[in-house]
């Protein structure tokens, strides 16, 4: 599998170059120095879309393409979503919102991000968390997804070097537990959310146990702690009573 996906980096690396070797002899010295493959050729793929990515902002991963498929599922056609933390905005893309299937607000803080989300046809706001889109949007949104910072804050070191060198922390840095971002989430998600609304975030480890009172304190029922094929926990999709 590592020289499948090693010959796949080299195709990509190629058709970005656009057959300039010297222009692909930059890329490859990029790349071995460890910087994301998305920020040398300027794109990844995420749930069949490209997205464009702008150096220094958090690449997609693949493995919240599930999160982003539910969210699909549960979102009607015109519906209204609220995407947290939506760096380069892969769930807003996922959800349709190039296609005019739903308004899908996207929500960061940096401007980088922003201006990444914008270029993928992402409606972006500046926003810590949903602060800015409160009250005008309260009790009208269908759905909130969120990939906030979840890795603890104790366990940043333990990332591979590549991230840490590169990869911006505050994109990952969920403070001590990794729940503090998460916790604002719920309850910020809770004032958007129409009753019967739904609720998707990403996490890991025993952070869907750790967020349970706080889920239950702000109304989500109808829980489901979503694992992926290894048997770890990837999500957490719930409902507002």
């Amino acid at each position: 599998m590592g020289c499948v996906a090693a010959e796949e980096e080299a195709a990509e690396l190629w058709a970005a170059a656009h057959g300039d070797l010297g222009t692909l002899d930059r890329f490859v010295a990029r790349r071995v120095a460890g910087e994301p493959l998305a920020w040398i050729t300027g794109q990844t793929t995420f749930c069949g879309e490209v997205i464009v990515v702008h150096p220094g902002v958090y690449v997609p991963r693949w493995q919240s393409e599930p999160l982003a498929r539910e969210a699909r599922r549960r979102l009607a056609p015109g519906g209204v979503a609220v995407d947290l933390c939506t760096g380069a905005g892969p769930i807003p893309v996922a959800l349709g919102c190039r296609r005019g299937f739903a308004r899908v607000i996207g929500t960061d803080l940096d401007p980088a991000a922003l201006a990444c989300a914008a270029a993928n046809g992402v409606e972006a706001i500046r926003s810590d968390l949903a602060m800015a889109l409160l009250p005008a949007l309260a009790g009208g949104v269908d759905l909130v997804t969120g990939i906030v910072p979840y890795v603890p804050s104790e366990e940043l070191a333990r990332l591979p070097r590549d991230v840490l060198t590169h990869e911006p922390l505050g994109a990952l840095d969920g403070g001590s537990g990794g729940t503090v971002l998460l916790e604002r989430a719920v309850a910020e998600a809770a004032v958007l959310l129409r009753p019967g609304g739904s609720l998707l975030l990403e996490l890991g480890g025993d952070q869907a146990d750790a967020l349970a009172p706080a889920l239950a304190g702000h109304g989500f029922g109808a829980i489901v702690v979503a694992r992926d094929e290894d048997g770890d926990v990837r999500s957490l999709w719930c409902r507002r009573a």
